[in-house]
């Protein structure tokens, strides 16, 4: 077994004391078992390791509810965090009965995209380049109980500590308001926290690129280079767990909800996505911003399956508080190599590898493996039935006309929405048996929970319109 063999070497050479079996939800969260080295052999990790299915939300019922693991050894990493030395193994999740992939696992209907992919003959391999922001936090409190609802946050970044008195003294380097894109230092003094998160992610396997402060404070961005389908949703999950984990390591919390602060810009996830075939790239061509027909085409089918989309892209009830106008968001359903507004955006480049569609309104909380998964079959959609995406946004879209502006198709306004669009569009999805309606219909029905939850839940801000009128 060349992958034990493999397993074991890296156990010897790094000590390792424990292995940590990692698997990915429904909503994009990961869970891990640990085992002691000692208690694991070649027949249990050729096997795999069993786990109560019925206790991950979407997924068995308690009649059924014994899963397996099965580890991918290509993903080992050292876990940077752990006290003792510790094996990250992300794995696949297998039905029992059948020794089957199952088909809910979220890495799993990634995998079927990359096969599916290959069987079309349009292209063989899917490069994906996500870019996550994410909001960094000094102190967070919340609460949300019959008698309290609560959401508070500090950041020692915000503007209005410039005026405080401090018993250290007010030193004031912080960036302004919608201000801090690329600031330098002092007044960027997250720098060396996100290089020690992205040199961390180097260590762990990642192809990392680059570091730099976000438009609002506390906001900020890491990168890494661009991969094939399922490694590069692997590697979002490491990314996640390593910002979250340094975070706390500077006695700060890190999160990706699109639009914590009221006000300033969101959190998105900029996906970037080229198909290739036999070494070459298929979306470099002649024509609008140096694309081929197939990347235009690519680019159709976004457009026209980008309201279901939103069900797997944007997936939280807080994403729609990122996705309206004014902050750059990417509202409208077009594309541009020029609007920021557009859902889709094309990079400049002159060099025809790099020639790329950038889908600017996915954000960090959605599930990787499902949102990347989503966005190709739609845009193969596109390509197999020549769907034109029409003229190209490249007008300064706060000169247009209101009347104008309504006659552009924009993404959804709210959760609900999006969970509707995808019930009533999602056949593209269903293509090669990429995704199951099983998993839809477990999807759908957790995203409406959320939904009622969030609908009966009083706001603060209820209380402020509405408690004394």
């Amino acid at each position: 077994m060349t992958d034990f063999n493999h397993y074991s070497k890296f156990v010897k050479e790094k000590d390792v004391k424990y292995v940590d079996f990692r698997f990915t939800n429904i909503r994009g969260g990961w869970h891990h078992i640990t085992y002691a080295i000692t208690a694991i052999d070649e027949q249990l990790l050729k096997t795999g390791i069993m786990f109560d299915g019925s206790s991950v939300a979407g997924w068995k019922s308690i009649h059924e509810s014994d899963m397996i693991l099965l580890p991918d050894f290509g993903s080992m990493h050292l876990d940077p965090f752990a006290a003792q030395p510790t094996l990250n193994i992300i794995c696949d999740v297998i039905e029992p009965s059948t020794n089957q992939p199952y088909i809910c696992d979220p890495r799993f209907v990634a995998k079927s995209a990359e096969a599916h992919l290959k069987r079309s003959g349009i292209a063989d391999t899917l490069y994906v380049g996500p870019e996550a922001e994410f909001f960094v936090f000094d102190n967070v409190r919340f609460d949300s109980t019959p008698y309290r609802q609560l959401a508070q946050f500090h950041s020692d970044e915000t503007p209005s500590l410039n005026g405080k008195k401090m018993e250290e003294g007010n030193h004031a380097y912080r960036p302004d308001s919608k201000g801090a894109y690329c600031a330098s230092n002092p007044t960027d003094a997250a720098h060396d926290m996100r290089a020690e998160m992205l040199s961390v992610m180097g260590d762990m396997g990642l192809d990392i690129e680059k570091h730099h402060h976000e438009v609002s404070p506390g906001q900020h961005e890491l990168g890494f280079k661009y991969t094939t389908l399922v490694r590069s949703a692997d590697w979002l999950q490491m990314y996640k767990y390593v910002v979250r984990n340094v975070a706390n390591s500077y006695g700060k919390t890190a999160t990706f909800m699109p639009k914590p602060i009221k006000g300033e810009n969101g959190s998105g996830m900029h996906v970037h996505q080229s198909l290739w075939k036999n070494g070459q790239p298929l979306f470099a061509g002649n024509g609008y911003a140096g694309l081929s027909e197939t990347a235009l085409f690519y680019i159709g089918g976004v457009i026209k399956h980008a309201r279901a989309l939103n069900a797997f892209t944007n997936s939280s009830t807080n994403s729609y508080k990122r996705l309206v106008p004014g902050y750059e968001a990417p509202v409208l359903m077009a594309y541009s190599a020029r609007n920021r507004s557009a859902a889709c955006r094309i990079p400049y480049t002159t060099n025809p590898k790099g020639k790329r569609v950038e889908m600017r309104f996915p954000d960090g909380l959605s599930n990787p493996y499902l949102a990347f998964a989503a966005i190709m079959m739609a845009g193969l959609d596109g390509v197999k039935n020549k769907i034109n995406p029409g003229a190209a946004l490249d007008a300064n879209l706060y000169e247009l006309p209101a009347q104008q502006l309504q006659q552009i198709p924009s993404v959804c306004t709210n959760l609900r929405e999006a969970i509707a669009a995808l019930k009533a569009d999602h056949q593209f999805l269903l293509d090669g048996n990429v995704f199951s309606k099983e998993l839809i219909n477990s999807y759908v029905q957790l995203k409406l929970d959320e939904c009622q939850t969030y609908d009966m839940t009083p706001h603060p801000v209820e209380f402020k319109m509405y408690y004394s009128s």
